[in-house]
């Protein structure tokens, strides 16, 4: 199951940016939201998180040229 979830540093990795600006992404409208809010951060669904970097066009080596 922990591979299902993702936090910000996770998304970060995903993404290929920092920290601190998948932090800035997922305050973003049309970002999935969390399912929960721990005291460490959110955490999301990987699946959600991954739907949306598709069709953002934010995966790396995924986006057309």
């Amino acid at each position: 199951m922990p591979d299902e979830l993702m936090g910000t540093t996770e998304i970060a990795q995903l993404l290929g940016v920092s920290r601190q600006r998948a932090g800035q992404l997922a305050a973003t409208e049309g970002f999935p939201e969390p399912i929960a809010r721990l005291a460490a951060g959110p955490i999301w669904r990987r699946a959600d998180v991954e739907r949306w970097a598709r069709e953002a066009g934010r995966v790396p080596g995924d986006q057309a040229t």
